[in-house]
């Protein structure tokens, strides 16, 4: 399925993991090395956890494990620390993950034609360290993350940039940006790899690729 934005489109708002890069099994398997230690019960809670609430600050879901899993305190510290050895885990396989099917085509297309931003529960310093690594900056116009909520990010740069979201898309994978679109009322467009199960909604558009184009 290829979507083809109205002639009047304003600007597309993209997820990051799962979006344009295939990452979210990279994320997945750093919180299980990391709860692991704590038995496989606690792993696969944590597991199952991080599956169902893609697109969250990873922090919300160290203290969601902390704290509801675990039964402990999550102190800033702890927090923190659980934060900088993630980031360690992850950094170098971001950096050599391949782009999701069409993500690529997608974005040389769309580039310079209207806006394009990033908006990502991944921390906003580590996300534009991997942008900038990956040389995708010049793509877009903001990059965007944590720890600002995702409604607020995207309500944010469509009141700075004068766009109104029922002419800007919304892709994401997650029910977390499915729910960021409806929260601003923004067209949607949901990413579900073939065979998968769709986490969205039955009458949501979705596409196994990232394919996106201009009425023109």
């Amino acid at each position: 399925m290829t979507y083809i934005l109205p002639p009047d489109a304003q600007a597309v708002f993209f997820d990051f993991d799962g979006v344009i890069l295939d990452t979210v099994h990279v994320k997945t398997e750093a919180f299980a090395t990391l709860f692991r230690p704590y038995g496989p019960d606690v792993e696969r809670e944590v597991v199952h956890f991080q599956m169902e609430h893609g697109g969250l600050s990873r922090f919300i879901k160290f203290r969601h494990a902390i704290e509801n899993i675990l039964g402990e305190t999550a102190t800033e510290e702890r927090l923190a620390e659980l934060g900088q050895q993630f980031a360690d885990l992850v950094y170098d396989s971001v950096l050599e993950a391949s782009f999701m099917p069409g993500a690529k085509e997608t974005l040389d297309a769309l580039h310079g034609a209207l806006p394009m931003y990033v908006v990502s529960g991944t921390p906003e310093e580590e996300l534009l360290r991997i942008v900038r690594a990956r040389k995708l900056d010049g793509y877009f116009a903001a990059v965007l993350g944590s720890p600002r909520p995702k409604p607020e990010i995207v309500m944010d740069e469509l009141t700075r940039a004068g766009f109104t979201a029922a002419r800007s898309l919304f892709v994401g994978d997650a029910s977390t940006d499915y729910d960021t679109a409806r929260a601003v009322a923004m067209p949607f467009l949901g990413i579900v790899p073939a065979g998968a199960p769709s986490p969205f909604p039955q009458s949501t558009a979705i596409s196994p690729r990232v394919a996106i184009r201009t009425a023109g």
